[in-house]
């Protein structure tokens, strides 16, 4: 089983990259699954709080909320998300063999992750220069600034086109492959 955890800023490519990878290793006989730690915040926004599931209009500062400040910091469970996540692999490592979370935005995620994962691949993706069209205040929240500060990636893209991003990911796949730059 291999598990890729995709870490960036908002509009960094990560859904994009994750997307790419997906499709890859389902060409090349594996079976892909993406998965999003934040899977139960958007279902509580589109179960409870009248989202309409558009992307385009993502709740952003509700997830913020909810994640940080109430099931977090409020309720004291640092690990629901990562607990949820991890429920569902064990469950979907029955059909699947490759998982891809895109959403990887907490060092206290990535270091968990790891401790239950060891061999997880956590891959910072880097857009520099680019709009993301956020708030200053959801900018400067900790799932936008954080993950500067870890160290441990085992891989960081530069994300400076859609060719760039795609070639990337098939130079890590063939090195986790085994096939040192080769695409799987």
């Amino acid at each position: 089983m291999k598990i890729y955890l995709l870490a960036g800023k908002a509009g960094s490519g990560k859904d994009l990259m994750g997307r790419y990878m997906k499709r890859e290793y389902d060409f090349s006989g594996h079976h892909a699954c993406i998965l999003h730690i934040t899977t139960p915040l958007y279902q509580y926004a589109r179960n409870y709080f009248s989202w309409n599931g558009d992307m385009a209009e993502k709740p952003r500062e509700f997830l913020q909320e909810m994640g940080i400040e109430i099931i977090q910091k409020k309720l004291g469970k640092k690990y629901f998300l990562i607990d949820r996540l991890c429920e569902d692999i064990e469950i979907l490592k029955n059909f699947f063999d490759v998982f891809i979370i895109t959403d990887g935005r907490l060092i206290s995620e990535f270091e968990e992750l790891r401790r239950r994962f060891p061999d997880i691949k956590i891959i910072h993706i880097i857009r520099e220069n680019y709009d993301n069209k956020l708030s200053l205040e959801e900018k400067n929240h900790i799932t936008e600034l954080e993950l500067d500060e870890y160290k441990n990636y085992d891989y960081i893209v530069r994300n400076t086109s859609k060719e760039r991003l795609f070639s990337e990911a098939d130079k890590i796949m063939g090195v986790e492959a085994g096939l040192e730059g080769e695409v799987i």
